[in-house]
């Protein structure tokens, strides 16, 4: 059959009309793709943010004060990054931990008690993170002694954070820390006012008394978390080793604008998925806990209570919410304990000036590697001289907020000098925002103090 020239014109704009349509979701995968490969020590550190001490201390202000908690995650959203990404920068210029350069900048006086306590506050986050997740499991298998299952979590994190390739072992586990998205689904089925919520969220509501305060300190501290600076710190230096920018045995990393901004955009999408998801745990804990009269979450299945509405209209619904809660903490305890002993290890290498790195074989980082394994021992430990899991949580982000202080003072020293950051030293609303973060820490540690005299 003979094509007039009209036929064939009409085809090939068809064909082209079709390629267009096929290409869209070829470009999209693409951005998709490409902001994936963006996302590496951030979006880490951010969702690590979000433990268990972080779901138990943003649940328990939920029940406890309503929304009047709510405004804190609009003030630590921005005050995070500042910290997060001054760290990163550090890590990124110099090639070096957040220990190792407080060791070559500070006396051995300031750098000690600085590593002791951020080491302390690490073993005791561990242990009451392992305990939260022995609980939340016992929510499912009540049969299983508590301390079997903790000892099952102790040895299967020390196994797979020795042996497996972190980067693998976060891959896996990411799929689990997914199930925090539950409480923003859950946000959404429930009756939320949401014009009280983001009224709460924008003008601070604030009480003058102990408990007030206790629940804001430990919202700041478990937002703004020490282990998070030397955390981030070190996992840019691997990233850098990892990218061929930064050779094993150490140097002058070849740094770019390009990558620098990578790194910025990594650790801001981070800092957002990390408050995004306390304020929604705070809001859901207010509407579906406080609202109904609970105000003291004492147990791992009071916590899970605020997952109801989730699966209402299954059978069964307090069994799945308990299950949903339950994986959720397991995922997140699973991601962020091997945070929390990395995080003491590397600070402890750098403080002894030992080979350290998670990019390194056993054989080859020893010392590093049994600073994990006696760290998470050490936390596994706490749970048999009577430690109540959830008091204890809220507890660490209490300690984690005080322990802070100092640390956001070197943090700002350290990032503002030409010597040790050169062209890359803060400019002024990075020393701004690291000022205000520093100020607001000490005050609400100071108030906490005060109150407790």
């Amino acid at each position: 059959m003979v094509k007039f020239p009209d036929e064939v014109v009409d085809d090939s704009e068809k064909k082209q009309s079709f390629f267009r349509t096929f290409r869209r979701p070829l470009k999209t995968q693409k951005r998709i793709g490409r902001l994936l490969r963006i996302l590496g020590p951030g979006i880490i550190t951010g969702a690590a943010d979000d433990d268990p001490s972080g779901i138990a201390t943003y649940s328990q202000s939920g029940a406890q004060f309503g929304f009047g908690t709510a405004w804190t995650m609009l003030l630590t959203f921005p005050l995070m990054v500042s910290v997060q990404e001054a760290v990163m920068r550090i890590g990124a210029v110099t090639g070096r931990g957040l220990a190792a350069i407080i060791r070559e900048n500070y006396p051995r006086k300031i750098l000690y008690p600085i590593v002791l306590l951020v080491v302390l506050a690490n073993t005791f986050n561990i242990g009451s993170d392992i305990g939260a997740m022995a609980a939340s499991t016992q929510l499912l298998l009540p049969q299983v002694p508590f301390a079997l299952i903790a000892v099952g979590f102790a040895v299967i994190i020390l196994i797979l954070e020795v042996f497996l390739s972190y980067r693998t072992y976060v891959r896996i586990l990411k799929w689990l820390a997914m199930a925090l998205f539950a409480y923003i689904i859950t946000a959404f089925i429930v009756n939320v006012p949401w014009l009280d919520t983001l009224r709460s969220t924008v003008i601070p509501q604030i009480e003058f008394n102990q408990e007030f305060i206790f629940m804001i300190v430990a919202i700041f501290g478990t937002t703004i978390s020490p282990y998070l600076f030397f955390w981030q710190t070190s996992n840019v230096v691997e990233d850098e080793i990892a990218a061929h920018r930064l050779p094993q045995t150490g140097g002058v990393p070849r740094l770019s604008r390009r990558y620098l901004r990578r790194l910025r955009i990594d650790t801001v999408i981070g800092m957002l998925f990390s408050n995004v998801t306390a304020w929604f745990i705070i809001v859901v804990g207010a509407v579906v806990l406080n609202h109904a009269g609970i105000t003291n979450i004492v147990t791992a299945a009071d916590a899970a209570r605020a997952l109801v509405p989730l699966v209402h209209t299954f059978p069964n619904a307090g069994f799945l919410a308990q299950v949903i809660f339950a994986v959720g903490v397991i995922g997140i305890g699973l991601m962020s304990i091997p945070v929390l002993a990395g995080s003491s290890s590397y600070a402890i290498a750098e403080t002894f000036n030992w080979r350290e790195g998670l990019f390194r074989k056993f054989k080859q980082a020893r010392e590093f590697y049994f600073v994990i394994i006696i760290g998470t021992l050490i936390g596994l430990a706490l749970n048999f001289i009577g430690l109540d899991p959830i008091k204890a949580l809220v507890m660490t982000a209490v300690f984690n907020g005080i322990v802070a202080v100092p640390l956001l003072f070197i943090i700002l020293q350290i990032s503002s000098r030409s010597h040790i950051m050169g062209d890359y030293k803060n400019r002024f609303w990075s020393k701004l925002l690291l000022g205000i973060t520093f100020i607001v820490m000490l005050v609400a540690a100071v108030a906490l103090l005060i109150s407790l005299f």
